[in-house]
């Protein structure tokens, strides 16, 4: 996303984002989901219940939970990418590799809609296995390794990126600011912000329900956005150096992690090694992500249904799989398949060959991203800051100190609402 929309200015605008829009909207869901102890839309219902307003705002719940199943078949997908790299880079297909040998790799890849079909396959059942069996307390065990494990191969990266002599180069991509890139990438700042935290459609929610009544929801609330935001920010100077080392183009999009990583492993003593087991944790965060994505519909449709849980989740899996092949197919043979295409002034629902307008996957990805996500996210900051009673979320925030009550209260009734609502004005008017 910053190679994308322009360095320093997206990162800003998403630090902002994250600040004064993800960080309420992440507090609202949180308490949200542990004073109803429900699945999303139930707990909305509830709530809203509960207060004297309409049950009908589950249907904002619902709306985010259909999102989390659009996003996980295109997610899939990409997972998918990282398991066939484990395998790859195990054979030592990158050792000594140039960049342009590691690009025309992985155009080769994704050329082959079998293969993607394949991997896809095999992600999307390794995250419906998790959900129906409920193997929670295995996944957390494991995931407290994996995860500290997966930062450590990062600073690993940061190391490496620091002595291929364009360290500063991409220090400066990032961080240099160009104010005339602001209005470009505000919205695609802030459906990344909610994108990144996992807000706006109903996951943190799930996590909020199991969350202990005496664990401070607003400490960690903040400390988890910290830490996310701090993680990003050295993935991204671990990553741009190399990508600039190796003469990419920092804009190229969703594969660049899947060249420049790659060609940096298949030049160090103990790539091949390091390689394997950094794809290994980044499908196992991809998979921790996958399951927190499938499991309010699945909660959801158990508590509503008299149908298993295992017959639920396998009915879900496969309508994402479904729809997965959608993205599949954007990087072979729907290639020339184009949507929204505006071409000599005339604008286009459909077209084959047009040199604009966006792909399947780029359909989906904008939908859900830029509009689904924030208005999602706009339903449940709003439901918490107006709609619960003023009871109900003062004892679940439980900050004693009052002008740190007051400001949590004025960031989710205003500042996260109003920010939301101005980004969209500003990119339509842009």
């Amino acid at each position: 996303m910053v190679g994308v929309y322009g360095g320093g200015a997206f990162v800003l605008m998403f630090l902002i984002c994250v600040a004064l829009i993800g960080i309420p909207v992440m507090l609202a869901e949180t308490l949200i989901g542990r004073r109803a102890r429900q699945s999303p839309a139930n707990a909305l219902k509830t709530l809203a219940r509960e207060a004297g307003h309409s049950g009908k705002w589950s249907w904002g719940a619902f709306g985010g939970m259909i999102t989390a199943l659009l996003i996980l078949s295109f997610y899939s997908v990409v997972g998918g990418w990282s398991l066939d790299y484990i395998i790859d880079m195990g054979r030592g297909d990158f050792q000594g590799a140039t960049p342009s040998q590691v690009g025309v790799y992985f155009g080769n890849v994704i050329a082959d809609p079998w293969r993607l079909i394949l991997w896809h396959t095999i992600f999307m059942l390794l995250s419906a296995i998790v959900i129906a069996k409920g193997v929670v307390a295995g996944l957390e065990r494991s995931l407290r390794i994996m995860m500290p494990l997966l930062f450590v191969m990062i600073l690993v990266l940061l190391g490496y990126s620091m002595t291929t002599g364009h360290f500063m180069e991409g220090v400066h991509f990032m961080f240099d600011f160009h104010p005339e890139k602001v209005l470009g990438g505000l919205l695609p700042a802030m459906g990344h912000a909610f994108f990144s935290l996992s807000v706006g459609v109903g996951s943190i929610m799930i996590y909020g329900a199991y969350m202990p009544k005496h664990s401070s929801l607003s400490g960690t609330v903040v400390g988890v956005a910290l830490l996310d935001t701090f993680v990003s920010l050295v993935a991204g100077l671990a990553l741009f150096p190399i990508v600039f080392a190796a003469g990419l183009d920092p804009s190229e999009g969703p594969g660049l992690m899947f060249v420049s990583l790659p060609f940096a492993f298949g030049n160090v003593a103990f790539g091949q090694l390091m390689g394997v087991v950094f794809f290994v944790l980044v499908a196992i965060a991809a998979w921790s992500s996958a399951i927190s994505l499938l499991e309010p519909m699945v909660a959801y449709l158990v508590e509503r249904t008299r149908v298993r849980r295992a017959w639920v989740t396998f009915w879900l899996a496969f309508i994402c799989w479904f729809v997965g092949l959608g993205t599949v197919f954007s990087f072979n043979i729907w290639k020339q398949a184009r949507f929204f295409v505006n071409e000599d002034g005339l604008f286009h629902l459909y077209q084959w060959g047009a040199a604009g307008g966006l792909d399947f996957f780029g359909v989906i990805d904008f939908f859900t991203s830029r509009i689904m996500l924030p208005l999602g996210g706009l339903c449940f900051v709003v439901f918490a800051g107006w709609v619960m009673g003023r009871e109900a979320v003062s004892d679940e925030l439980s900050i004693r100190n009052p002008a740190l009550y007051a400001l949590s209260m004025f960031l989710m009734r205003y500042v996260a609402p109003i920010g939301i609502l101005v980004v969209f004005a500003a990119q339509l008017w842009n």
